[in-house]
């Protein structure tokens, strides 16, 4: 991988931030950003994206650029080798999309219903990252989790708390970015595949 800055890491961040804070004292930005399918009916497609830059809350948001900050600037470094230097961009974007296109599809309906967060687009970056590093430590509240552990319990819960729904949290979103992540960046490199189960044969304990 090539060892360049994460500009674009920072950038998203930072736009993020800026735009959530926003939209936590401004309603009318936050209704206009937020996923809600009946928009989409008046052409809002935007919201496609837009949706991933406002947040529920300052802890929303910071769990998401924290994960985002630290697992972002080796993802951009495979990815900005892409679609010139725009790949990691790109890459994240495609991540919202993706990530809550089945709940469009399953809520398209239904007014009652909305999404905000980049959470999807964070899960791609997170299970990106563990194709490479499958064994580096997570820092999950402070507790030290080796990256696939991780994965295996964040998609076991995801598809518990998906079925008993019963929170405001959009699980579908977590698992459809996170599968995003992984299919992408194998068919970018497939040599990604080899190299994930090599390092999965080095257990470090």
């Amino acid at each position: 991988m090539l060892d360049l800055p994460f500009n674009h890491t920072v950038t998203l961040i930072l736009i993020t931030v800026i735009i959530s804070l926003i939209a936590f004292s401004k309603q009318n930005v936050m209704n206009r950003l937020i996923f809600w399918p009946p928009a989409m009916q008046r052409g809002q497609y935007d919201r496609f994206i837009t949706h991933g830059f406002v947040h529920a809350d300052g802890t929303h948001l910071l769990f998401n650029m924290i994960t985002l900050f630290f697992f972002g600037s080796v993802i951009e470094s495979f990815y900005r080798q892409y679609f010139f230097n725009l790949g990691f961009v790109l890459f994240y974007l495609g991540g919202l999309i993706f990530a809550i296109l089945p709940s469009y599809l399953q809520h398209r309906n239904d007014h009652q219903w909305a999404s905000l967060g980049a959470s999807g687009a964070v899960a791609a970056v997170l299970f990106a990252y563990i194709l490479f590093e499958p064994w580096k430590l997570i820092f999950v509240f402070f507790i030290p989790v080796p990256a696939i552990i991780f994965a295996v319990l964040y998609i076991a819960y995801s598809i518990w708390s998906g079925k008993r729904g019963n929170s405001n949290i959009n699980h579908s979103a977590h698992l459809w970015g996170a599968a995003y992540g992984v299919i992408m960046t194998i068919i970018i490199e497939p040599r990604l595949i080899p190299h994930f189960f090599n390092k999965l044969m080095q257990v470090p304990f």
